[in-house]
């Protein structure tokens, strides 16, 4: 019975979480934040490196704080160079 409880407990891995990350710094870098937000861009890739990092060491809860804040930051980055890019954000 309390294995069963404690199995309830355990916390998925951010799979999903890892993917959007990985996703919008894609989109940031395809956007050209590299030189329009580089700041929010390098934030945002350390940020997945650290989510990786601690999705490897099993720190479920802790990879996806850092996915989610890199998800966050890439799209900033993505914002910032596609409005001072001129075009438009789709």
């Amino acid at each position: 019975m309390a294995l069963g409880v404690l199995s309830g407990c355990a916390v998925a891995a951010p799979v999903q979480e890892m993917s959007n990350a990985r996703q919008a710094v894609q989109a940031a870098r395809e956007a050209k934040a590299d030189r329009y937000a580089p700041q929010n861009l390098d934030q945002a890739e350390r940020l997945l490196k650290k989510a990786t990092m601690e999705l490897q060491l099993g720190n479920y809860n802790e990879a996806r704080t850092h996915a989610l804040a890199a998800r966050h930051e890439a799209v900033v980055a993505r914002n910032i160079a596609l409005s001072s890019s001129g075009r438009s954000n789709e």
